[in-house]
């Protein structure tokens, strides 16, 4: 029998406001535990949330990104359920009228593109952080990330592989630096992944039963937690066992996913609108001025870098995958002339060097007009690609010391 993947992706987005989404207590990351917990965080009896207005004018932008609906009235919610590192006994999070719903967002997968629809992105509090490594036998908890604001971007359930995922995956982490709404550092928790994963025979429309593999905060990890989740239920299932929907997480060391527990088709949150925050008006007005205030957006630049520098579909995702690099390559571009040469030489060699010295094209030793001279001097003959590599050499490693 052959199987046919399914996979939808919920992925928290932390944006990098400067104070909590309730309160004025600071998100910086790295402090000591506890340090930036207020009495909000802590949930003191009689204190109350206010809302961050910077937290909504992130979201919109975002919104109007992913073409997708912006609801002019929201209502935050009050879902219940027990943690140690959630003071309040609750999460102030979105149910009904999301801030963000019905968007898509475009990924390129080899030569091939796809829209994955987005279902919704909501706003909500991030929780503590629960410590077990550094205490004998007992958790410690940190509240500094308590409070920190959250758009949760939940998908549909479209992608068919995990090189699909990733692809989808990447595609919102560039869209929401490049908004510059979200830092996107995945080792300090900025960007996680959760994935959902059931796999049917081909040919059928009902969906299987899926399992949720939570917190993956890297690329690579999406991905081999996901190759091995659709092996493992398809073996599990020809073995003539049957898949029960649960949380499992994905252990790095071994490559294996294990059950963190199992759920019914949904647990009852006890959901209710908070009687402490009012429902939150946007107005038209300020969706039209922050439409009139977003940059070019990755896809219209791709776009726009294919008919105007003559470079491939697929080469011109590659050099907007950053707005930084975007710009490298434009400069470089518009410089020279010389719109492919300037593809090549960002895609290959800076690309391959700033790869090998784990540097991001910030830090790239080489500015745009180096680069500029160079590819002008290949162009004109000057210099063959042999030469002009064995210049560009000399060019990285006498820059590079000299930083």
């Amino acid at each position: 029998m052959k199987w046919e993947v399914v996979i939808g992706l919920e992925v928290h987005v932390q944006l990098n406001t400067v104070s909590k989404i309730f309160s004025g207590a600071s998100t910086a990351f790295g402090a000591e535990p506890n340090t930036q917990a207020s009495l909000v965080e802590l949930a003191l009896p009689g204190v109350l949330p206010v809302m961050n207005k910077a937290v909504v004018d992130k979201s919109i932008r975002l919104g109007l990104a992913l073409d997708a609906t912006i609801n002019q009235k929201n209502i935050f919610a009050r879902k219940n359920y027990f943690y140690p590192d959630l003071p309040k006994g609750y999460q102030i999070s979105q149910m009904e009228l999301p801030i963000v719903e019905h968007g898509k967002l475009a990924i390129l997968v080899g030569e091939e593109e796809k829209v994955i629809r987005v279902t919704r992105a909501h706003m909500e509090e991030d929780a503590g952080k629960s410590l077990h490594e550094d205490f004998h036998g007992l958790s410690g908890i940190d509240l500094n990330r308590a409070g920190t604001p959250l758009l949760e971007v939940v998908s549909e359930p479209d992608m068919r592989s995990p090189e699909e995922a990733v692809a989808y995956a990447k595609a919102l982490h560039t869209l929401v630096t490049w908004l510059g709404i979200c830092d996107g550092n995945m080792q300090e928790g900025s960007f996680r992944v959760d994935a959902n994963v059931s796999v049917r025979p081909f040919g059928q429309a009902e969906f299987g039963t899926r399992r949720e593999i939570k917190n993956l905060n890297s690329f690579r990890f999406l991905e081999q937690a996901i190759k091995y989740e659709i092996q493992w239920q398809i073996d599990t299932i020809e073995d003539g066992g049957k898949i029960q929907q649960a949380t499992v997480l994905f252990d790095p060391d071994s490559g294996e996913t294990r059950m963190m527990r199992s759920k019914e088709d949904a647990h009852d949150y006890r959901y209710f609108p908070d009687p402490d925050l009012l429902p939150v008006r946007i107005s038209q007005a300020q969706i039209d001025a922050t439409r009139a205030d977003m940059p070019e957006l990755p896809g219209q630049m791709k776009a726009r870098f294919v008919e105007a520098f003559g470079v491939s579909a697929y080469d011109a995702a590659l050099l907007t995958s950053s707005l930084a690099q975007a710009q490298y390559f434009e400069a470089v571009a518009a410089a020279t002339g010389q719109g492919k040469l300037a593809a090549n030489w960002v895609n290959g060699e800076i690309a391959a060097r700033l790869n090998r010295d784990g540097l991001d094209i910030a830090g790239c030793p080489i500015g745009t007009e180096r680069l500029a001279g160079l590819i002008v001097r290949i162009a004109d003959g000057t210099l063959s690609n042999k030469l002009a590599k064995q210049v560009f050499d000399a060019l990285w490693e006498s820059d590079l010391t000299a930083d």
